[in-house]
């Protein structure tokens, strides 16, 4: 049962803004990312096409890459290169960088083939092309943190390489408690947050459709007419 209206007939006033910050950071977060936009549950159908699937591939391989790096950087170099469950999880995880770097690379070119920039869509395709710039560094310092005679030379021949360009004063390659702190915790929680951004953009702006198809056609029987195909829409 409805409250009655105040003396007056006059409708009541709208309540007072709250001057509380957890609740305008509450109503600012569902006002930018409304949940049933974060949380959807239905895709369109153009979603099934085989090009889509390189993003969700980028982010279970780098799910795989997390979880079996944690793994190793719990143990240690001696376990990684002395023991066989070490080494197992060595190749789980270099196997799924390697992964992750295939899917993303054709996920990266099939969005730019596509123009995933559209529709307002500009700031999706910024965070996942600094996914990529990101996680060359990444990749780099794992490679410089093998603690092998393969990351000595990669360290010994990128040294005057990276000198030259100045970087050398504090990014050192040849100091591996320096490259492997950048590679265990500083690089991957950047590729971790800016992933978490791209996916959140996604959600809020909705998957890039195809590019329509405005005309098509076929030949039609023997006598060399062509016949209009109906539009394909999204």
């Amino acid at each position: 049962m409805s409250a009655a209206p105040p003396a007056g007939g006059s409708p009541a006033a709208p309540p007072a803004p709250s001057h509380s910050w957890t609740v305008k950071v509450r109503e600012a977060a569902v006002e930018a990312l409304p949940p049933e936009t974060v949380l959807p549950d239905g895709q369109p159908t153009y979603v099934a096409s085989w090009i889509y699937l390189f993003g969700v591939a980028s982010i279970a391989s780098l799910i795989v890459t997390v979880v079996s790096g944690s793994i190793l950087a719990v143990k240690g170099p001696n376990w990684w290169h002395q023991t066989g469950p070490g080494h197992f999880f060595n190749s789980i995880h270099l196997w799924s960088v390697e992964l992750f770097f295939f899917v993303m690379v054709v996920h990266l070119w099939g969005k730019y083939w596509m123009a995933a920039w559209r529709g307002g869509r500009m700031r999706v395709w910024v965070t996942g092309a600094i996914v990529f710039l990101v996680a060359v560094p990444t990749a780099f310092t794992g490679y410089l943190s093998q603690q092998n005679f393969d990351s000595q030379w990669i360290s010994t021949q990128s040294k005057d390489a990276i000198n030259s360009t100045g970087l050398g004063s504090f990014f050192n390659v040849l100091n591996f408690g320096q490259m492997y702190g950048w590679h265990v915790l500083l690089l991957p929680v950047a590729v971790i947050i800016l992933v978490a951004a791209h996916v959140l953009l996604v959600r809020n702006h909705g998957v890039v459709p195809p590019f329509e198809l405005h005309e098509r056609r076929e030949l039609a029987g023997g006598d060399g007419r062509a016949a209009s195909v109906p539009e394909a829409h999204s």
